[in-house]
């Protein structure tokens, strides 16, 4: 990888707060923006250990990638972030404190769009210190049993994604296909509103493990044969869009910016990580020069 340009860095004006009910846990999550300073980056705050607990929003701290994205151990830890980080992500907030009172954020609708919501009612501002941007000379691929996703060279100063997802013959989740450039702009308009989703099999193994007990089908896209359960989606290809809307929040985890082309064939969460740490080992050369990348089996 090589730096290819900067660009300043931003945070919020003031603190914006939210509050709803975490999917995991069932219990009442309540969430604070609080600006912070220059290359401070994303920092959760569990403010309800003690004492309060700060855990980086860094790749090298995740923990757990089963269906969610989990960042520092237990107790000290906190799981299903990608959502308000995409929020972050997607409109350009670097430095940021997010408390919580919980192990978890609200679930809210099981997509970003609240999270956006608070963060420009916070108004987002620039920062004096300056933010690098990388990209690649050749593509960078991992892969698992039949999952790819790779990120390619692209033209221009853009961040380009491609999710196609394929639960094969007999889903009710058809095959569908979803490339978006990801600016706040676009971020805001076409990536954030789109929910998390699940088939109503997986739904069921979930609450047999305990999770999920007050989540209903009316809180986020569940399918069962015939399609949505108790909702409608908002895109023809919700699922898709979710997918890249969790691509971009994961990928944040490397604190830095990327440009090119992502492009991916249903991976998820593990394969998230994968690159975003292969990315990040390239990027701790000092000096940004490329160096060898091995393609993950």
């Amino acid at each position: 990888m090589r730096r290819h340009s900067y660009r300043y860095q931003r945070t919020i004006a003031r603190s914006s707060e939210l509050t709803g009910m975490g999917f995991l846990t069932g219990a009442t999550i309540r969430l604070r923006f609080h600006p912070a300073p220059s290359s401070t980056g994303v920092v959760f705050v569990r403010s309800d250990l003690r004492p309060a607990v700060q855990i980086p929003a860094r790749s090298d701290r995740v923990t757990g990638t089963q269906r969610r994205t989990t960042l520092g151990n237990p107790p000290a830890d906190v799981s299903l972030v990608e959502h308000v980080l995409a929020a972050l992500a997607g409109l350009r907030v670097d430095n940021c404190f997010i408390e919580l009172n919980g192990p978890e954020p609200p679930g809210l609708d099981g997509s970003a769009r609240r999270f956006v919501e608070a963060l420009e009612r916070a108004s987002i501002v620039v920062q004096p210190a300056r933010r690098a941007i990388w990209c690649v000379d050749g593509p960078v691929v991992v892969s698992h049993q039949g999952a790819t996703l790779a990120l390619h060279p692209g033209p221009g100063d853009e961040l380009k994604i491609s999710y196609t997802l394929d639960y094969g013959l007999g889903s009710p989740i058809g095959r569908q296909v979803c490339t978006q450039v990801i600016t706040p702009g676009n971020f805001r308009n076409e990536i954030a509103s789109c929910r998390t989703f699940i088939l109503e099999s997986e739904a069921a193994e979930l609450r047999r493990q305990g999770l999920g007990a007050r989540t209903t089908a009316a809180d986020l896209l569940v399918f069962g044969q015939h399609g949505p359960i108790d909702n409608h989606l908002r895109h023809a290809n919700e699922p898709a869009r979710h997918k890249i809307l969790d691509i971009v929040g994961d990928l944040s985890l490397l604190g830095q910016d990327i440009r090119g082309h992502v492009v991916a064939y249903r991976s998820g969460h593990p394969l998230n990580i994968e690159l975003a740490r292969l990315l990040s080992r390239s990027m701790a050369n000092r000096n940004g020069v490329s160096v060898p990348l091995r393609q993950a089996a």
